[in-house]
This record gives structure tokens, sequence and C-alpha cells, in this order.
């Protein structure tokens, strides 16, 4: 198993350290890793994502999974904290995503400005603020330099800052597209370079058709996902790294892929659609199961053993 990046390797600030402490040990599955639950896919997407289950639609289903599912935060633009957190406040730790954009323009030159702000995570009681940043879109330089500011401000309010590190644009399609090894490993490299505390980053995929537009070495290399994901973590170094669930997919293939990421050192993952597409049961099931992998179990088909709950308002 690949050695795992902890708080101790870090040199965080007092404020940044307690909040990714609380993150990382005292709520979800602990035991240095994060389980995050993310619903900004309605802004990201639009409505069609909550069409395979219709009870999604209410944030509160997603607070109730984060709730009873243990995870360890949920992550939320600004509208949704300000109208649905308060009756979880407290219970259920929130990362406020402070920049987005919709799917309807091309990703071609994409850039997503400021929705909210450092300012608001702390008046919410948000333990990280969240950034989405293109890697290699000709946008770039404004996204650095509006990351920059971001990066400053959550210095002095001691938030840390997780970047949603994402390859897209004309340039990248180019070199092999937005999933690929390449276009990944160098967006976990650059969240370190900028300064995030956190990076989110999606699976990586090998597609032989475009092998011959990878950059070199990559367009030479045959590694399985663990080998890539370890990569990846080195790339990050002192940025904690976690994996993108992407797309709903069968529970022995997402078990096996989580799994795999663990064991190559990745701190844990952020799951959507492969978490809240699901009827509740099953989404409380799936987190008990990945929960336990993390905590050194293996997943025998039930719930977590100790699943937290608590009488919520449902509406």
């Amino acid at each position: 198993m690949a050695q795992r990046l902890t708080i101790e390797d870090t040199d965080l600030s007092t404020g940044k350290k307690a909040r990714l402490y609380r993150l990382l040990y005292k709520y979800g599955p602990g035991n240095g890793h994060l389980m995050v639950l993310p619903i900004d896919q309605g802004l990201e997407h639009g409505p069609r994502d909550f069409f395979p289950n219709p009870e999604s639609k209410n944030p509160t289903y997603e607070l109730r999974l984060a709730l009873e599912g243990g995870f360890s935060a949920i992550a939320f633009q600004i509208g949704l904290a300000e109208k649905y957190l308060r009756a979880f406040a407290g219970k259920v730790p929130l990362i406020l995503k402070i920049n987005g954009k919709t799917e309807i323009p091309s990703d071609d030159e994409a850039f997503s400005p400021l929705t909210a702000s450092v300012e608001d995570a702390v008046r919410l009681g948000a333990d990280a603020v969240g950034y989405t940043a293109y890697i290699g879109s000709p946008r770039q330089d404004d996204d650095f330099r509006q990351f920059n500011l971001v990066r400053r401000e959550a210095e002095r309010a001691g938030m840390p800052v997780i970047m949603w590190a994402y390859p897209r644009g004309k340039a990248m399609e180019a070199k092999g597209g937005r999933d690929s090894f390449y276009a990944i490993d160098y967006a976990a490299r650059v969240a370190q370079e900028l300064g995030a505390d956190v990076v989110k980053v999606n699976m990586p995929k090998v597609d032989e058709g475009r092998r011959n537009l990878y950059p070199k070495p990559y367009n030479e290399l045959k590694l399985g996902l663990k080998e890539m994901v370890e990569q990846m973590v080195a790339s990050a170094g002192r940025t904690f790294l976690i994996i993108s669930g992407g797309s709903k997919r069968d529970d022995a293939t997402l078990l096996a892929e989580v799994k795999t990421c663990l064991d190559a050192g990745a701190t844990g993952i952020i799951f959507g659609r492969n978490m809240w597409q699901r009827p509740f049961g099953e989404g409380l099931k799936m987190a008990g199961q990945i929960a336990k992998l993390m905590q050194g179990g293996t997943p025998t088909g039930s719930a977590r053993s100790t699943p937290k709950t608590s009488r919520v308002r449902r509406g």
C-alpha cells in the first residue's frame, strides 16, 4: 500500500489545520480519509441529473444521505447552503463551492466565475471552500488570477481550499483529451503549484485510439489504475488528493476502483451521482461499504454498523 499524506506532513496555518482535522478525523469515516458528497451538478449539468432519482432534486435528500451515511462533508453552491443547511448546521460539515458555470456554453474556453466568497464560507460555518480551475483552457490566465485572489483570502481566514482541477479546452483535446492520465496528472501538479490544500481529480482513463496524441513519455506508458493514481498522488505532493466518481456505475466496479485508489495513496473520494442517484437505502449501503474500506475493513453488503441518524426536517 502506498504512503498516504497525513496532516502532520503539511505546513498549514492553525485555522486550516483545525478545519481539515475535523474533516479528516472527526466527521465521516475518519482515519485520515475524506468521503465527500457533492451536489453542485444542478448548476453544472442542470436538472437532468436528478431524473434517475426524482427525490434527489430536493437538497434535503442529499443532506439526509450525508448525515445518515456518515460523510465527511457535503459540497454546496451558495444558494443551496443558505436555503437548506440550517437544520443540519453542525451535523453535516460544509464545503462551500464559490465558483461555477452551466454546461450550456462550449468547454472550448471554459471558465467558472465566482459565485460566492470565502467570507460567505466563514459566515455559513464551512470547513473548506471549493474552487473549480480549468487546466489548459484558453481562459487559464483569468482562472489563475481569480484563484490567486481566493487563495489569499482563504489564507487570511484560515480556510482550506479544495481545487476541482479539471483539464479542459481545445488545446487539451489536441493532447489526448481531458480524461487522459497526462491531463489529470498535470492537473494534480498544477493544484499543488498554485497552493490548493486538497485537489479533486477525475478517474484517469486510457484511450488507445488517442494514445498517439499524448505528450511524451505518457504516450509510451502502460500503467494500470493503481500505478496512475500513485503517480497523481506524487504529483499532488503535499496537497491531499481525492478522486471523483463521475457518472453512476455498478457496485462491484465502483468499490474495486475505490479500493485501488485508496491503496495507491489517495486521501479519499468525492462521489455525487454514484450516491444520490440511488434510492436512499442503496445510497446508505454504498456509503457504508466505502467507509468500511477507509477504516481498513472489507465491504460486506451491509450498511455501516453505526450509522449516524438524527431527526431532521424534510422540507
